[in-house]
């Protein structure tokens, strides 16, 4: 006889989607606030730099994606290395030999 699937039907943890609607008005506020910048008529040229030091918070998120992100790249590399060519891998080698000393 076939097992009954468990349902859950417990309430969602109120605490969590606190946390989430946090988490999305700040990312509204970021969104809105690079949107403002890139539609201002007098920037002749965009400057990432300037938004991350003058959007409170985002610098932060920022850093921390970008670390997130970290295991993929290396997967993305270490997958990328095979259809190198000698030359290039050492290349590459000698890089990273310069930013070991």
């Amino acid at each position: 006889m076939p097992r009954k699937i468990a349902s859950i039907t417990e309430d969602p943890d109120p605490n969590v989607e606190e946390t989430n609607a946090g988490e999305v008005g700040k990312l509204n506020g970021w969104l809105a606030a690079v949107l403002n910048y890139l539609s201002d008529d007098d920037v002749e040229e965009i400057d990432i730099e300037y938004l991350l030091k003058n959007t409170e918070g985002l610098q932060e998120w920022w850093d921390n994606y970008r670390e997130s992100n970290r295991q993929q790249i290396e997967e993305e590399i270490k997958n990328a290395l095979g259809d190198l060519s000698l030359e290039e891998l050492e290349a590459i080698r000698e890089k990273i030999k310069e930013k070991e000393s």
